[in-house]
């Protein structure tokens, strides 16, 4: 219903503050050698991004990320090398953070991009949340200067994001049980499960955008 730079703007806040509440919980539990090789494509990919961020179409973003996405599962789920454990090379950290830091910056939508760099090497699931969210923690916290200079901290957007944050940290919580609660061979499923939920409502919504553009 808001144009997409809008609604992220709105959304940037209430991320924030669960990140700040995440890396506290996981604060301990992270992999340095992961973080050294995506955050610098991150910081590219949210340059990039803040640079063609009146050009691009955020829902030819969506359908590409989505299609990466949804393939990425489909590949994990049926190709031939399921129980090998892959250590992905820096090249390929510093590439999908650089994606994911651009479709962040665009649409938040950078968690497919940097699951497929960090799900296949099959961390310790506390370690993949922890690294996970301190990744996300950075990005949106840098991302505060270009939607700052894009002038999208209206106080119509900030009000519109205080509405949303009682329910923003309950869920939080939840979430954060619910990892706790969830043994690794059941909580990997899951988020290769959540990924491709969350691609194939990316191309829907990419689809959508298209047609209706």
């Amino acid at each position: 219903m808001l144009p997409p730079l809008q609604a992220a703007a709105i959304l940037l806040p209430i991320l924030i503050t669960q990140d700040m509440i995440s890396v506290w919980v996981y604060r301990h539990r992270w992999s340095g050698r992961i973080l050294k090789a995506t955050l610098p494509g991150a910081m590219l990919g949210i340059a990039l991004g803040w640079a063609l961020a009146a050009h691009v179409s955020d829902a030819a973003v969506r359908l590409a990320i989505g299609l990466i996405g949804t393939g990425f599962v489909l590949h994990a789920w049926f190709g031939r090398r399921l129980a090998e454990a892959a250590r992905p090379s820096a090249a390929g950290g510093l590439f999908w953070g650089a994606v994911s830091g651009f479709v962040s910056m665009l649409s938040h939508a950078g968690g497919p991009p940097f699951s497929v760099h960090v799900l296949p090497q099959k961390l310790d699931k506390l370690t993949l949340v922890g690294t996970t969210t301190i990744f996300f923690a950075v990005v949106n916290a840098v991302k505060l200067v270009p939607y700052g200079a894009l002038g999208q901290f209206s106080t119509e957007n900030i009000v519109a994001s205080a509405v949303l944050f009682p329910l923003a940290v309950a869920s939080n919580f939840l979430g954060i049980w619910l990892v706790r609660r969830t043994p690794t061979e059941l909580f990997y499923k899951i988020a290769y499960l959540l990924v491709l939920l969350i691609s194939l409502e990316l191309i829907r919504s990419g689809v959508m955008g298209i047609v209706g553009a």
